[in-house]
């Protein structure tokens, strides 16, 4: 089946275009995601430059080839800033802009300009390395598991390859002099891939941005609003998984005397008390670690594995870190907090043992970390708990 040159640049424009709207669409839903926006724009300048394109023979010719292919280059410029919008990173106006402007100033050479090979070279190479770029950016930002990034990291790395493909073709067969490209077959299926690759880039990254906005959701539901640590549902669901692998270390954290502070205080200092051990503790846990509000001023802190040497350095600092809240602004302002410790894999019995070792360490004076074989070798006068098992 043979594929109609003109036909198939004329449907590419109106597909860049129909997709630059799609990604404008999506940005205004929300506004939240800008590289959507940038990528609306790229998409309706790169319609605007494979417009000119197709006008060759109609308009000037300085028209569709310098202005059509500037455009489309600084159409290939803000994806790669956009691919950085995506991930947080500043854009970079001038490396942005650097294609289109050295396409236009190779444009005032003669000789390049009345060249087809060396336009199709610097074009080529040009367009790649944006898409090289944005595909570098793309895969930069994996720390975030988006499920579409690799497949979009992919894409724009092989687009890129494909103009990489382009230069050693148009060294081997010069296409010579002038100014009007001959429809070859390849030319055909270069405006096809054209098509595949615009829907599929649109595809990706309008998915791409959901996939953020529903792992923001999940966080959000699983983050107290206050501190920012794990809610009571994300530290049970984080222990569910931890213990079908091993052994964990279940630290319950309780702030003495909390209610004295809020009533001194106020309940303005409790909540800035509340956030800065959160903040500290956070600080001082290993990698694996995971620090849960249970509710008020009681916590949960799990540490997978059995080392407990580890757990005591972390316990004990977090003890150490607390006392020394004392701003200079509160004179007599004191906080300390208590910790009851166990190891094990059943967490309803964890949960227990570690409750009964908190009992006792306010029992002893508070500001003490129990462990719960401790706590077991002497008496504890108040028993209970208060944490629903199987709740956290």
């Amino acid at each position: 089946m043979a594929l109609d040159v003109p036909t198939l640049m004329v449907v590419s424009v109106f597909v860049t275009l129909i997709v630059g709207l799609l990604f404008l669409f999506s940005w205004n839903q929300g506004r939240r995601t800008r590289a959507l926006a940038i990528l609306g724009a790229a998409h309706l300048l790169g319609a605007v430059g494979s417009a000119l394109l197709c006008a060759r023979g109609l308009i000037a010719d300085w028209i569709s080839i310098g202005v059509a292919n500037a455009l489309v280059l600084a159409a290939y410029g803000l994806i790669w800033s956009a691919t950085r919008s995506f991930d947080g990173r500043p854009a970079r106006t001038g490396a942005t802009l650097a294609g289109a402007a050295l396409w236009c100033g190779a444009c005032l050479v003669p000789a390049f300009y009345g060249s087809m090979t060396a336009r199709v070279v610097l074009a080529s190479g040009l367009a790649g390395a944006y898409c090289a770029l944005a595909a570098r950016e793309t895969w930069r930002g994996r720390a975030e598991r988006l499920p579409s990034r690799g497949p979009a990291a992919a894409l724009l790395a092989s687009e890129g390859a494909l103009y990489g493909v382009r230069i050693p073709l148009a060294l081997a067969f010069p296409v010579g002099m002038g100014t009007q490209p001959a429809p070859t077959p390849m030319l055909a299926l270069l405006c096809f891939l054209a098509i595949l690759y615009t829907v599929a880039v649109a595809f990706l990254f309008v998915a791409l941005g959901k996939e953020r906005l529903e792992l923001e959701q999940r966080r959000a539901a699983d983050t107290d609003a206050l501190t920012g640590v794990a809610n009571r549902r994300a530290l049970q669901s984080w222990a569910a998984a931890q213990f079908r692998r091993g052994e964990a270390t279940l630290l319950l954290l309780d702030l003495d005397h909390f209610k004295r502070i809020n009533d001194t205080w106020g309940h303005g200092v409790g909540d800035a008390v509340l956030v800065g051990f959160c903040t500290a503790a956070r600080a001082l846990l290993p990698q694996d670690g995971i620090l849960g509000r249970l509710g008020g001023e009681e916590f949960a802190c799990l540490l997978p594995g059995t080392d407990r040497a580890r757990a005591r350095q972390v316990a004990e600092a977090i003890r150490r870190s607390t006392a020394l809240m004392r701003p200079a602004a509160l004179p007599g302002f004191a906080v300390t907090v208590s910790i009851g410790a166990a190891t094990g894999r059943d967490f309803d019995a964890l949960m227990r043992r570690a409750d009964r070792a908190l009992y006792r360490a306010k029992d002893l004076g508070r500001d003490r970390v129990v462990w719960a074989e401790e706590e077991a070798a002497g008496p504890a006068t108040r028993r209970g708990a208060r944490i629903k098992v199987g709740s956290v």
